[in-house]
């Protein structure tokens, strides 16, 4: 879910004390939120629980899930608690905010104390805080850091030229359950190369900018209630790391005209809301610390809406200033005037108004 309290709290230097006292367990190092992953596996009953090869994420998800449930039952009382936190723990820390490598983190552990709230909490929007803030984090030029898997999902619906997966469940919700990834046999870098070339040269009208219109809310009871929170600019909390979702740069995903937008730029006073918090090593309350963005956030943040009758202000703008610099890569010349730019800009504005026709 995208709607609810937001995930957010106190982080520490140790979380020795909260996962000892609430999971059992020991984390890896003195100043450490993390703990072994196989270790949480084993108290779990899940031991042989990695991915196996050609199984997509739903299975392995419900592969995983099956086996824990089997476990739990055995449990109960606070026995049982512990093993569910253990389970979630699981989850969350190493699905929905993966870290690298192979432990698991436990930042929000003390929000699973109290058991009876969890489902509470905008899950959603705290996977969304760290995807977006993860994307650009890749030690590795053919890496990408985050819940990949929603990405491939969003790219199936609004690039579908670049490739899908298998369909395999129609209408089946959420929209990760209709596809089984496509495994491709080539190399990191081949698969890097052909997807750079493919987004350098797509068509403009292949975008799919509103794919979602024709989903049924009814069969969705998660969507319906993140409604209040969709089409707005609002800032997305997960602990320390505090993003901005800035619906108003992508305005095309709301059905509306992109507007010519002034984006933030090191000369402006108002830099530092382009910037996220991440990455604070001390005892932090981000309740107080960050209180004018959760603020925004209980606000609902706010509403997007444009004037524009066309996006072709936005494409003419967006020219003149990247014009230049859009295009560096060996895969196209070096265009110093950005005329290239500036040209197919007009001409898939040109191209989208006779396709609205």
């Amino acid at each position: 879910r995208v709607d609810g309290r937001a995930v957010t709290g106190t982080t520490y230097t140790n979380y020795q004390e909260p996962v000892e006292r609430l999971l059992g367990l020991e984390v890896r190092g003195e100043r450490s939120s993390l703990v072994q992953r196989t270790v949480l596996q084993a108290s779990l009953g899940v031991v042989s629980a990695r991915r196996q090869t050609g199984e997509g994420q739903t299975e392995h998800m419900e592969r995983m899930t099956d086996d824990a449930r089997a476990a739990m039952a055995e449990e109960e009382g606070e026995a049982a608690d512990r093993d569910l936190r253990r389970f979630l723990t699981l989850v969350i820390g190493k699905m929905i905010l993966g870290t690298r490598g192979d432990p698991v983190g436990c930042r929000f552990l003390p929000l699973l104390e109290d058991l009876s709230s969890v489902g509470n909490y905008a899950w959603g929007a705290a996977l969304l805080a760290y995807l977006f803030d993860s994307l650009g984090t890749s030690s590795r030029e053919t890496g990408v850091a985050g819940f990949f898997p929603l990405i491939q999902v969003w790219a199936y619906y609004h690039l579908p030229s670049l490739g899908r997966g298998v369909a395999r469940r129609r209408g089946a919700v959420p929209l990760l359950q209709r596809w089984r990834f496509f495994r491709d046999e080539r190399t990191l870098r081949r698969q890097v190369t052909l997807i750079h070339d493919a987004l350098d040269t797509i068509p403009f009208g292949h975008v799919r900018w509103t794919p979602y219109v024709r989903e049924d809310d009814a069969t969705q009871p998660w969507v319906e209630r993140g409604r209040p929170y969709f089409g707005r600019d609002i800032w997305l909390h997960c602990f320390n790391t505090v993003v901005p979702l800035h619906h108003r740069l992508v305005a095309r995903t709301l059905g509306l005209h992109q507007a010519v937008v002034e984006f933030p730029t090191r000369q402006r006073a108002w830099e530092r809301p382009g910037r996220s918090f991440r990455g604070i090593q001390q005892v932090t309350d981000w309740t107080v610390r960050v209180r004018e963005q959760l603020d925004d956030w209980e606000r609902r943040g706010t509403e997007v809406v444009s004037e524009a009758t066309s996006d072709e202000d936005y494409f003419r703008a967006y020219a003149q200033k990247y014009g230049a610099q859009v295009y560096k890569g060996s895969r196209r010349p070096l265009d110093p005037e950005g005329r290239f730019s500036s040209l197919e800009c007009i001409l898939h504005s040109t191209i989208q108004q006779r396709d609205d026709l």
